[in-house]
């Protein structure tokens, strides 16, 4: 992402979704916009005083369904989702989820329940070990407690 601004206090989607990251080449934190304003984005997401990296979300219509796993490499328990999940403990008695695979839609992945925290935006493929942090960005050691799909009714 080329810009000339060395600071960007707000911002506005005007179409589609984003996943906004606060470090170059899609790495760091990283935060959902969808269609709207974001007058104060900084403080909202306490998020520094720029975006480094940005990309869209493609728009999926038709099913959602992601297996997740307790351990790395697909080990341990298994559940597969077809919704959204706001506890893997309530709702599996899953106190972890260390790999994932998503079959179809696109989803984003929260650190604690009831999806807060820091996220993770997951598209179709296979996740092999979160705690490696290869692959998502820079983001090692994040556990998982809550997924959403990312809704054609967000765009």
């Amino acid at each position: 992402m080329s810009s000339n601004l060395s600071r960007c206090h707000s911002c506005r989607v005007e179409n589609g979704c984003f996943m906004v990251y606060d470090r170059n080449n899609y790495m760091g934190n990283q935060y959902f916009m969808r269609r709207g304003d974001y007058p104060d984005y900084m403080r909202n997401f306490g998020m520094s005083d720029c975006i480094k990296s940005c990309h869209m979300i493609p728009m999926h219509r038709g099913n959602y369904k992601m297996r997740i796993y307790e351990r790395e490499n697909f080990g341990g328990q298994m559940h597969e989702m077809m919704d959204d999940c706001d506890s893997i403990m309530g709702r599996y008695r899953m106190s972890d989820c260390q790999s994932c695979n998503v079959m179809d839609g696109h989803w984003l992945m929260y650190e604690q329940n009831h999806f807060r925290g820091r996220m993770m935006y997951m598209r179709p493929g296979e996740c092999k070990n979160f705690s490696s942090g290869i692959g998502m960005g820079g983001m090692r050691g994040m556990r998982f407690m809550s997924m959403r799909r990312i809704m054609d009714s967000w765009y």
